[in-house]
């Protein structure tokens, strides 16, 4: 399960992986470069575009290209061969602040895009992170989730009726369980899923295997962990970068675990493979990931 250096990114800070299969290719994102990635795994070549603003979490949109979570709100994206990237403003939020941007986000299974909104500076410690949903009639819903300082670990069980979300500053570490109705997009019935002060590294960026489990990168330890539905470790895959950021299922058999991380702004080693893109073999099967419907 020794973890393969696939990109050489040196992104800031890598997240939001997203397989593409019938492109049989990862695509990514680098937050504060407004970047856009795309490795290819039959060649192996990296593709980027550049949004004109930061660019936090990416899906698929039913209509091509993309969905994404930037600074301002909601945009759709569409990649071009010359390498330019055209952007679309879907629906502004209004951050509580003017220092605020979208963070982690990604689908629920019916294809409802969520994210979560935090402060710029995590250490003014601002609790003033709320989560949106984007989606029918293409308004911006705020759910009545708010008080985060870092939302992220957005992901949704294998039948879409349990949610949950993390918030990953020092002062937090905690990971939630929601219902989830299906119907409505609607979550409730918040509960402690996983206290990750008791366990190794933050949580931040995550995804659902087949069989149910939760996946959460260990930023600054890191590790990547498993926990089972009922919230118990299973195990940890090491990862050779202190900052994983986000991980996502891929590969032709969804049995390949791509992690997206961090290269802190000190890290000056031309050895450091910090801000890389990584592949595990984490001995299960992920899902695919829902694709945005808007008409939902």
């Amino acid at each position: 399960m020794q973890a393969e250096l696939i990109v050489d990114a040196r992104n800031a800070v890598g997240e939001s992986p997203v397989w593409v299969p019938e492109e049989n290719a990862l695509y990514w994102v680098d937050i504060p470069n407004g970047g856009l990635q795309r490795w290819s795994a039959d060649t192996g070549h990296v593709y980027a575009w550049k949004a004109p603003e930061m660019l936090a979490c990416i899906a698929r949109h039913k209509r091509g290209g993309w969905v994404a979570g930037m600074e301002s709100g909601f945009f759709h994206l569409q990649t071009n061969n010359d390498g330019s990237l055209d952007s679309e403003l879907l629906a502004r939020v209004e951050h509580a602040r003017v220092d605020m941007r979208l963070n982690d986000g990604r689908c629920d299974r019916q294809g409802r895009f969520w994210a979560g909104s935090m402060v710029l500076n995590m250490g003014l410690n601002a609790p003033e992170g709320r989560l949106y949903r984007y989606g029918a009639g293409l308004d911006v819903i705020a759910a009545q989730l708010d008080g985060f300082i870092v939302p992220n670990g957005l992901g949704f069980s294998p039948d879409g009726r349990t949610m949950y979300l993390s918030d990953s500053h020092p002062n937090v570490q905690l990971i939630w369980a929601f219902d989830y109705d299906t119907e409505t997009g609607t979550p409730s019935n918040r509960r402690v899923f996983v206290d990750m002060n008791h366990f190794l590294g933050r949580p931040d960026g995550a995804a659902v295997d087949a069989e149910g489990c939760y996946w959460i990168c260990a930023n600054d330890a890191g590790l990547v962990h498993r926990f089972t539905p009922d919230g118990r470790l299973d195990y940890s895959l090491p990862v050779p970068v202190r900052k994983p950021t986000m991980c996502a299922f891929g590969g032709s058999r969804l049995d390949t675990l791509f992690v997206a991380s961090i290269r802190p702004g000190d890290d000056h080693d031309p050895q450091s493979l910090a801000g890389g893109v990584f592949a595990l073999n984490p001995g299960v099967k992920g899902l695919p990931e829902p694709t945005f419907n808007d008409s939902l």
